[in-house]
């Protein structure tokens, strides 16, 4: 009898593992959100230890107006795609860039906010307005982002490249004198340098290191358009009544 009751404790066991492994809570209105919770005003962690942003808000104020509720799961950028085509959530709100690298890869929802790559430097630095101005110099990026990608597929500079876990170590590494400058997100550079107190006088944007606009998107598992219209479907509605543009403005966006 025991035996028995062992066995039919690991059959639930792996049903329940499975079930969270493909991204479903045991409700099916439950969607699942990863999310790299380190880019401010994107989305990043507040001094209570609450997820907090603009994407963490719209997230939010989906389930307003749709059917589901959506839970927000804090997770590293490494990998943060693997997980999203192997199932382990539904959806990625992360300041994910459109690219066309990404396209086959991955479904995109209707863009929310639009992007291009700053180069953040010292306050005191001189230059480094474009690309071509920090060749040879030691610069700082979060690995695997769009700001990582221009250095490794620019042939105009020969630039040393330092590819931290999160943005914020990099900011730190520079502050620190560890490296000539950041290519980031322009609206992550803009909280960094303006409307984060620790770094007043300290670091300051001095140009853009791509022209190229780049469109910011939830991304979904290649294939899943039913997933993709309930979020699309949402987006036009906060756009219909205002709050897509206010959550902008709330933000900086």
């Amino acid at each position: 009898m025991k035996k028995n009751l062992f066995i039919l404790l690991g059959i639930l066991t792996i049903f329940n593992f499975n079930i969270y492994a493909n991204g479903q809570s045991e409700d099916d209105n439950i969607l699942v959100v990863a999310s790299n919770c380190e880019w401010p005003p994107l989305e990043f962690v507040d001094k209570d230890g609450e997820l907090a942003g603009f994407e963490v808000e719209l997230i939010q104020a989906l389930e307003s107006v749709t059917d589901y509720k959506f839970k927000i799961v804090n997770v590293a950028w490494d990998g943060i795609f693997a997980g999203l085509s192997n199932g382990a959530y539904d959806l990625i709100a992360s300041g994910v860039s459109v690219t066309e690298e990404r396209k086959p890869k991955m479904e995109f929802s209707t863009p929310i906010i639009e992007i291009t790559q700053s180069i953040i430097a010292p306050a005191d630095a001189t230059g480094m307005k474009s690309l071509k101005e920090v060749d040879g110099m030691t610069i700082g990026v979060q690995i695997g982002t769009t700001g990582h990608l221009v250095l490794l597929d620019t042939e105009e500079v020969d630039v040393d490249i330092k590819a931290y876990d999160n943005i914020a170590l990099a900011i730190e590494d520079l502050i620190n004198g560890n490296l000539d400058g950041v290519i980031t997100d322009s609206v992550v550079a803009s909280d960094y340098v303006v409307l984060n107190e620790n770094y007043n006088g300290k670091i300051k944007i001095t140009g853009i290191a791509s022209s190229e606009v780049e469109p910011i998107a939830m991304a979904f598992k290649k294939g899943d358009l039913e997933t993709l219209k309930i979020v699309n479907d949402g987006l036009q509605k906060l756009e219909d009544n205002g709050e897509l543009a206010a959550l902008k403005a709330k933000w900086n966006l």
